[in-house]
This record gives C-alpha cells, structure tokens and sequence, in this order.
C-alpha cells in the first residue's frame, strides 16, 4: 500500500528535511541510506528506517532524492535495480538535491513514459535554514505536480517557488549558487583590505549590513565562518561549490554566455581543494585569498 512518503539520502540537508516531513507534516516516512548513523537518530522522530530501495519505492506515493550529484541521482532513478525498476503509474519523484538541469529534464521523460510524475526542487539556505524547516525550494514541474508536491515541501521550507517546466528548478538553483560563491569572494577581498588596513572586522562587517553591500552571504557566511575564520567539516564544502559551480559555468557556454566572474570563483574554490581545504566550508575561500 502506497501511503508513505520514501526519503533516500538523509546527509546534511536530507537528515533535518525528513525529521521535519515526519513532525511538522505528520506524514508516514521511510528512510533510506547507505550511512546507518541519521536511520537510527530519524528513528526516534518515528521514520521507518528502510533497508531496501525497492521497499521505499513500492510503499511510497512519493519519493523524495537528496543526494550528492547527478551521477547519484542517475544512478538511484534510472540503472537497472533502481527507483525505474519499481516505480508504478500515480507516483512521483522529487529530486531536492542540486542537480544538472538537462538531468531533470531526461528524468522528467523517463519517468513519464510509466506515468511517473517528476520535478526538480533543489533547497537553498544552510543547515539551519533546514533544521528549522525554512529553506528555500525551487521547483521545476508541470503545473498539476507543482500543486500535488506543494504542502508537502511546505513542511521543510518557508519559500517555495514554481519556477518552470521541469530543469527550471535547476536553472534557478545554480545560478544562485554561482553568484553566492562569487559574492562570498567579494566579501573575502573586502575583509583582506579591512584586516590590513587595521580596521575592525566585526565592525565592518556590521555596517555594511546596515548599507547597500548588505547580502545573505555577508549576514551568514561572513558572521559566522569568515569572520570567526571557522569552515566546519560536513557544512556545504568546497567540493560540493565546485560540483554547482561546474553545473552553472557549463549552462553559461551553453547558452554562450562568458561568465568570467563564476570562472574566478571556480579557480579560487580550486585552490582550495588543492591546498587540501576541499572539505572545509566554502566561505574558506577567504584564507585563499587573504593568506
């Protein structure tokens, strides 16, 4: 009987995003994961830890990703012994994981072809943002899934918007992505000049969240990693920028747009994988810079 909704990847984002499906939205959830350690903490907030894939795919009625990359999202939906395998004409898929958009869009057909419905609706916002049920979700979908998803992503985001066709949710997510690594990058350059000229840091960054160089990356990633020059291990890191970042630079040739400042952020993320910060926060950027 199909009356769960099936969660697959409860990392980072995936852990809080399902603890809230189950406690704000009182749904039915099944969890699946390679890592033993998030089953057993879901558990105590009444998700049914699942072993099998194919169990969260034929007890569900809809199925939520939130993996680390497309090649995982490829291969949980559409190799043999995956989610295509079991899926059944009425159910749906959603991936909230970041994505290439054409992938979308190859699912979207894919499933549709055994009366699947699909959508993209990567999240945005930190691991707060989804401990507190706040995130922000950008949804590709046709208009009727769009409604049928809509109040079960309510329960983990306090924005969510219809963006497009399916791969819209993508578009939009990327390139939100490319330009917060890249005003992460302004933000170090100002807080080199700051830290050597002798000014205050704190001060600084204060008031410009007070002036017209306020952002969302000034208010979170500079108050509480470039200015403590803390980048915790298992936030969003320099790996996963670089995974969005290629995503972003390789829509902008395709659509023949030179995006030299995404291509500055990508070197500088770079440097920092290979200075062996890869792992680290990606607001680390800012010891690249002011090394």
């Amino acid at each position: 009987m199909q009356d769960h909704i099936g969660f697959i990847g409860t990392g980072v984002m995936g852990e809080p995003m399902c603890r809230n499906l189950a406690t704000k939205g009182n749904y039915k959830v099944l969890a699946y994961d390679l890592d033993p350690a998030p089953l057993k903490r879901l558990a105590a907030d009444g998700v049914t830890p699942e072993k099998l894939l194919a169990s969260v795919a034929t007890e569900s009625h809809t199925v939520l990703l939130s993996l680390p990359a497309g090649q995982q999202v490829r291969e949980i939906c559409l190799e043999q012994g995956g989610l295509i395998t079991y899926l059944k004409e009425g159910q749906c898929v959603i991936d909230t994981g970041t994505s290439p958009p054409g992938l979308a869009r190859e699912l979207h057909v894919a499933f549709g072809k055994i009366g699947v419905a699909f959508a993209d609706a990567p999240v945005a916002r930190t691991r707060q943002a989804a401990i507190d049920g706040t995130l922000s979700i950008m949804v590709g979908a046709e208009e009727d899934v769009f409604a049928r998803i809509h109040p079960i992503l309510d329960c983990m985001a306090s924005d969510v918007s219809h963006c497009g066709e399916p791969g819209a949710g993508q578009i939009v997510k990327i390139l939100n992505n490319m330009m917060l690594f890249q005003n992460c990058a302004a933000i170090a350059e100002a807080l080199a000049i700051v830290r050597r000229t002798g000014l205050d840091e704190t001060l600084f960054v204060e008031t410009v969240s007070k002036s017209s160089g306020d952002s969302f990356a000034l208010r979170n990633h500079a108050k509480k990693a470039m200015l403590p020059r803390t980048y915790p291990e298992g936030a969003f890191s320099a790996h996963y920028a670089l995974k969005d970042l290629a995503y972003a630079l390789d829509l902008a040739a395709a659509e023949n747009v030179e995006a030299k400042g995404g291509e500055l952020a990508r070197e500088r993320l770079e440097q920092a994988v290979a200075d062996g910060l890869g792992e680290c926060y990606h607001p680390v950027v800012r010891e690249i810079i002011d090394s």
